[in-house]
């Protein structure tokens, strides 16, 4: 290699690694504008965004030299952290992927619709995800009955459960055949009140979610006392998955801390 090709690099190399943090500072800002968009009722937007600005921070210190200049013992201590961190965050992945392909079984006694964010024009696109392959699984099993779960939020004009049964009425679902619970607040409390109107340890039980919350809202199905319980995924939207799969990341570590699951 010539004096002039070595150069070049030399200096693409030295700019390999601003590209690559900037760069991924922009997208991941980028990416909470779009997260922000979704309107779900939460701010976790935020953590894109702070990730992003992260990015950035972590260029800055780089041109400072500031990782050279750290004590040996203090590098092994963060490499190690953040290694556990990672290895515990592929692995919580994994469990959650896990559940994206359940299709539950045929002839369930009751299927339990977890709710979501219930809008002035009606259910969100997450909602609709569950309520749509609720409608598909109870046209097929016309024996099942559906329990619609979920209270009414501060910026909700109804009860998710109220919202949900009507969706499915206005589908052609008998309304005999839908449970409306109107006052759970998240997922335990979507399950444990929707037990209420059946009985977990003799009924064959169905959870329908997205398919990110499969896993962790059959696992609190189970903890809760159900003895048969299945879970049925429904889709969610590509654009905002890496959202949902982070947030419920974070929201199985939790559950599990707890006890939930």
């Amino acid at each position: 290699m010539d004096n002039k090709s070595n150069r070049v690099w030399l200096t693409v190399r030295g700019l390999l690694p601003t590209v690559l943090w900037v760069g991924a500072g922009l997208c991941l800002i980028a990416y909470s504008r779009v997260a922000y968009r979704a309107g779900s009722g939460t701010r976790f937007y935020l953590v894109w965004l702070c990730l992003g600005i992260a990015c950035f921070l972590m260029e800055v210190l780089r041109r400072l030299k500031v990782w050279t200049r750290l004590p040996r013992a203090l590098k092994i201590v963060f490499l190690s952290l953040l290694g556990l961190g990672l290895g515990l965050f592929f692995s919580v992945e994994g469990f959650i992927i896990s559940g994206f392909n359940a299709k539950g079984e045929p002839g369930l006694d009751y299927v339990i619709v977890l709710g979501a964010q219930v809008r002035t024009n009606g259910p969100s696109v997450v909602l609709r995800y569950r309520l749509d392959k609720a409608y598909e699984y109870l046209l097929e099993n016309p024996g099942t009955v559906a329990i619609c779960t979920g209270g009414q939020g501060a910026n909700e004009p109804v009860a998710e459960g109220i919202a949900m049964k009507e969706y499915l009425v206005s589908k052609g679902i008998p309304p005999e055949r839908i449970i409306a619970e109107d006052r759970a607040g998240n997922t335990i409390q979507n399950i444990r009140f929707s037990y209420e109107f059946l009985d977990p340890l003799a009924d064959s039980i169905g959870i329908i979610t997205n398919n990110f919350h499969v896993f962790r809202g059959v696992s609190i199905a189970k903890k809760q006392g159900g003895s048969h319980v299945v879970g049925i995924a429904a889709d969610s939207h590509p654009v905002y998955l890496p959202t949902n799969m982070l947030r419920e990341c974070i929201g199985v570590i939790k559950d599990k801390l707890l006890g939930n699951m």
